[in-house]
């Protein structure tokens, strides 16, 4: 909770003034991002979804796992209001949630930041095995659907096991089970090994790989199957991004894992600072479910084509537009 109010009685003039100008300085960022990234990202999101549903039939293998990780944006979006108006991010908090508030919000953000991941490190494998074996059936539309299926089941399982740390944490220490699993450190060890850990040592295996092939050319190269160059940046891009916004939020995770940063100094200059840059990291977290659409309408040339027929379907309506009319004729003649 982001208060200067200890440092009254507590510390000096210096680490009152450094907690009244981090917190001022957290809270314009959050302002910034509600007022700015926050809108953008919701339309964006919505619209890449909306776009690749309607046209499910040109929908490509990048284009579900992009889809998916819009979905795990949309829920960064619900949640990032309420976090960013809280007393965690503001010293003019909206609101302050009880523990039960707090744990959704938990629940939300894990769920989304293991989606985002995984469907990130999925991505970049799919790529490789599309450059090695174009118009195979491994990295097909059809897989990818299902794959980010269990991509979502897999997350809210993950994420429940890690969450009985938080909720043990928050209930009376009567209960025998829970006194001996209030450990907040595990909790976050586990999403650090499982949410970033794992899915960074496949994307490094996933370039390696793909280094390799692009050193060893072969006539497949040339294969009017593969997808579109601009795709390959788009993709490549894609998970640079990604690994760098979220990094900094799983690096304070290990800090905290490691050092136990709040138990050790109570309001000294370290905890204000650690704060600062956890939340200043989790604002990156939350700029992810911005960046991605972004670079996706960007980088992706078929984007605009699929925008465009669907405000030409909007617009005629229940009526057949013309060029759909012209194309049935074609196809009946």
């Amino acid at each position: 909770m982001w208060s200067c109010m200890g440092y009254n009685e507590t510390a000096g003039g210096t680490n009152l003034s450094l907690c009244q100008d981090l917190g001022l300085v957290l809270s314009v960022l959050s302002l910034f991002y509600l007022f700015v990234c926050f809108p953008v990202g919701l339309c964006y999101n919505a619209l890449l979804v909306v776009v690749n549903l309607s046209n499910k039939v040109s929908m490509t293998m990048p284009d579900v796992y992009f889809v998916n990780m819009a979905i795990a944006g949309l829920v960064l979006n619900l949640v990032a209001p309420v976090e960013l108006l809280g007393p965690d991010f503001t010293r003019w908090p909206a609101w302050r949630y009880n523990d039960e508030v707090y744990i959704t919000l938990l629940i939300l953000f894990n769920v989304s930041s293991l989606v985002i991941m995984y469907s990130t490190t999925l991505l970049s494998l799919d790529y490789y095995i599309e450059r090695a074996l174009p118009r195979t059936y491994m990295s097909s539309v059809y897989n990818t659907k299902h794959v980010c299926g269990f991509i979502w089941g897999g997350a809210v399982l993950t994420s429940f096991s890690s969450l009985l740390f938080y909720v043990c944490n928050h209930v009376s220490t009567k209960i025998i089970e829970c006194s001996e699993m209030q450990n907040k450190g595990a909790a976050d060890a586990i999403m650090m090994f499982i949410g970033y850990v794992v899915p960074a040592v496949a994307v490094l295996y996933a370039f390696a790989l793909i280094l390799r092939i692009r050193k060893e050319a072969t006539p497949l190269d040339q294969d009017s199957g593969r997808l579109d160059p601009s795709i390959h940046r788009l993709l490549l891009a894609c998970v640079c991004v990604q690994f760098a916004l979220w990094t900094p939020y799983y690096t304070t995770l290990l800090v905290l894992t490691v050092t136990d940063v709040p138990g050790k100094w109570y309001r000294s200059r370290q905890v204000t600072t650690y704060m600062f840059l956890r939340g200043v990291s989790q604002l990156l977290a939350f700029s992810s479910s911005f960046a991605m659409p972004l670079m996706y309408r960007q980088m992706n040339k078929n984007f605009s084509h699929k925008l465009q027929r669907l405000l030409k379907r909007l617009n005629c309506g229940e009526q057949s537009c013309p060029h759909e009319r012209s194309a049935v004729q074609q196809v009946i003649t």
